[in-house]
């Protein structure tokens, strides 16, 4: 049995506007990222996410693309992760979604295991969800409804890219 205190999970989610940031139509999401950033630190489960020099991280570049923003974190376990993401503010803002942000054909969301004190960069979470839309999910990158345990990392921390 694997000790998953060893393990947290780091999620990465993209999206991709509709309208610039300063723009009117995205002032109720962008009014909203301190309050649901401050619920998510405060969460039982938190463990870090990223932050550009806003506090968020609406600044900070992905997949070499202007209008898409990334938001990245870690967690204790997927059970406090996806607790967060579906009551409160962010359930609300998240149900408006499609108002802010474009409809993409490709996986937006990916997770993996990462040793207990590591915080994944940009381009670590890029690597992920792009090895995600090639493979599907695998131990490498995954969804929550199709996970892996951290059992499936290799005692270096890093897991197997095969599909």
């Amino acid at each position: 049995m694997t000790d998953t205190a060893a393990h947290e999970i780091a999620q990465v989610n993209i999206a991709r506007l509709k309208f610039p940031l300063d723009s009117p139509q995205l002032k109720d999401f962008v009014d909203g990222l301190d309050p649901v950033n401050a619920a998510a630190d405060g969460s039982r489960g938190f463990v870090w996410r990223l932050q550009g020099d806003s506090g968020n991280a609406t600044d900070v570049p992905v997949l070499g693309d202007d209008w898409l923003i990334v938001n990245m974190s870690v967690w204790r376990d997927t059970d406090a992760l996806t607790a967060f993401m579906y009551q409160g503010l962010h359930r609300e803002l998240l149900s408006r979604r499609r108002e802010w942000f474009e409809r993409l054909a490709e996986a937006v969301t990916a997770l993996w295991w990462v040793p207990a004190g590591h915080r994944p960069t940009v381009a670590e979470a890029e690597e992920r969800l792009l090895h995600l839309r090639a493979h599907g999910p695998t131990p490498y990158a995954f969804t929550l409804r199709t996970s892996f345990p951290p059992g499936e990392t290799a005692e270096n921390g890093r897991v197997s890219r095969s599909a």
